[in-house]
Formats: C-alpha cells, sequence, structure tokens
C-alpha cells in the first residue's frame, strides 16, 4: 500500500499513471480537496481511495500495511509571503509525515526543491543544506525540513529527499503563474505569436541568457521508480539534467516544435523580483550517479517537442 501525498497535482498525478502502468492501484491519495482545479488529472488512474489532507492524522493512525509514502504535496508557489501557511504547509505537515514514517518501518520519498540553493553562491551540491541561505519563504521551508530529515536520530528504512531543479511537463495545467516557461510560451504562441521573456539586469548576462537546469517530468518519475526499486538509498539528490540551457533555447525549441520561426520579446520583471532573481541553476547529479541511475535524461529540444506535440497540442492532453 502506498500513501501519495499531492496526488492530484502535477508530479504527483503523473506518478499514479506511472505506478499504474506497473499494475500498481493501492494507492491512497492525499490532497486538498479545497483546491481541486486539477481535479481532470485523476480522471483516468487508479486508485484504492482519496483523503482530504485535513484527514491525514487519521488516515496514519488507522491505517495498516503502508510500505511507502510518497510526499508531493506541499504548498510550491515560490512568491507567497505567508510566513504560517508555508509553514504549516510545507515543513509541520512534512515533519508529521516524516515521524510517523520514522516510527512504524515505512519507506518515505519526499519533494524538496533546488529553491534551498538561494542565489546559488554555493553551488548546488546536495551535500549541502544546513550553510544554504534561500531566495525566498517557500525554499526556507524546503531547507528546514531537509535539515529536520539529516538531524533525526530515528530514521525511516529508506528516506529519500528530491531537489527538484525546473519540472515540466503533462498535468501541469492548473498550476496558473507557476507552471513551466514551456507552457506560458505555447499558450502565447498560440495567442499573440511570441513569446515574452524577462529582460537581463546583470551584467555580462544578455536578455533570454538567463540559464536553469530544465527537467522533464517523464525523467522525473523515471529516478523515483529507481529509488522505490532500490530500498538501499538514502539521501538528499538533486533531480536535473546536469546541464543549464537558457530560456532563449527554451523559447526557440517551442517554436521549432510548432515549425514557426522564433519570435521573442524581452519585457521588465516584475517589482521585487529583480533583486530575488536567481541566473543560473544547474543540477549537480554527481551523487544520483554514484547511487547507480544510469539512465540518460532528456535533451531539452526533445522533452520540449514531446511536451509540445504529444500533449500541449493535443488540447492539453493529460499523462
Amino acid at each position: 500500500m502506498i500513501i501519495l501525498t499531492g496526488g492530484a497535482g502535477f508530479i504527483g498525478s503523473c506518478m499514479v499513471k506511472e505506478l499504474n502502468n506497473r499494475k500498481i492501484q493501492d494507492i491512497i491519495i492525499v490532497d486538498d480537496v479545497k483546491e481541486m482545479s486539477n481535479c481532470k488529472n485523476l480522471a483516468t488512474l487508479k486508485y484504492k481511495d482519496f483523503v482530504d489532507k485535513s484527514q491525514l492524522t487519521g488516515l496514519l493512525n488507522s491505517s495498516e500495511n503502508i510500505d511507502l509514502v510518497i510526499h508531493m504535496g506541499a504548498c510550491t508557489s515560490t512568491t507567497e509571503t505567508n510566513g504560517d501557511y508555508l509553514m504549516k504547509n510545507n515543513f509541520y505537515f512534512s515533519k508529521e509525515i516524516y515521524d510517523w514514517c520514522a516510527n512504524n518501518n515505512c519507506r518515505l520519498i519526499y519533494a524538496s526543491s533546488a529553491a534551498t540553493y538561494g542565489d546559488g553562491s554555493l553551488g548546488y551540491d546536495d551535500s549541502l543544506t544546513e550553510q544554504l541561505k534561500p531566495l525566498n519563504i517557500y525554499g526556507e521551508t524546503k531547507r528546514l525540513f531537509d535539515q529536520y530529515v539529516l538531524s533525526s536520530k530515528k530514521k525511516p528504512p529508506q528516506w529519500i529527499g528530491l531537489r527538484f531543479f525546473n519540472v515540466y511537463g503533462p498535468n501541469e495545467y492548473h498550476k496558473g503563474s507557476m507552471a513551466s516557461v514551456i507552457f506560458h510560451s505555447f499558450n502565447q504562441i498560440k495567442k499573440q505569436g511570441k513569446v515574452n521573456l524577462f529582460k537581463s539586469y546583470k551584467p555580462g548576462v544578455n536578455d533570454g541568457e538567463q540559464k536553469r537546469d530544465f527537467v522533464y517530468v517523464k525523467d522525473v518519475l523515471s529516478v523515483i521508480m529507481f529509488m522505490i526499486d532500490n530500498k538501499a538509498i538514502n539521501g538528499i539528490f538533486n533531480i536535473g539534467t546536469g546541464e543549464a540551457r537558457t530560456f532563449n533555447d527554451l523559447a526557440k525549441s517551442v517554436f521549432n516544435s510548432l515549425g514557426l520561426d522564433p519570435k521573442i520579446d524581452y519585457v521588465d520583471m516584475p517589482n521585487g523580483l529583480a533583486e530575488k532573481y536567481q541566473y543560473s541553476t544547474q543540477a549537480d547529479i554527481v551523487k544520483l550517479r554514484q547511487a547507480g541511475y544510469k539512465q540518460d535524461f532528456y535533451s531539452l529540444e526533445l522533452g520540449v517537442m514531446d511536451y509540445v506535440l504529444n500533449y500541449l497540442n493535443k488540447g492539453f492532453l493529460n499523462y
């Protein structure tokens, strides 16, 4: 039996599909029924039950034979400023799950974030946690939970934290402003024939040449399944391709996938963002490779093409 928090969301619902592909249906989805704009993600999936996140404590106390908790549920908005809300959803909620897993001999795989690295001045080494300085409250709540996990004396039989970099792909359609730039670029092209990217305010970095480690959700699923299959692996791991690419590259890939010539405009950043903006992120995936994960990651061009042609251009098809 698997408990999957955030199971109606982007990565969570894709994970349900991936488990279904393995004929696994003994899944209890935990999510917030008050925010079910993502209910379409579950329409064709097979699972045992759906439980509101407010009932998590009762679920844990009454459940037997839970083998694994995949904890994807969180407030994922990097622009959220309500510290109490973020701590409740990203730290205390996660802490409750972790403590239960540690006390009940249950494996745990949870979502951390590359936002823990802050401006990247300390690099992107997934052995770093305590000394990191995130640029926003969201990143700090993720860092705090990583630190709690690392410092806990009692641990689950398997514990995996996954620091996701810039994940994109099907089932993210409900995320609004937090959806990937690929998703927004596709919509901009369809509506106005061009893509808007942020101007650069850093000397030496041209407009649109800001970089991110864009990772396709299908690669994320592959890594999670690898962790599930290898119970002896523990630790916090970066989940990215290990190669930073520019937003210009991304926009051009969307245009190329649609058979169109690129047309890019550069616009001002919103007030308050420029001083907290990361100009380059790139996952250090040495530890992931050392753990035995050998599969190649999608290139940006191939990932974008698959996403655009097989999902976005087919009426936002679900995974």
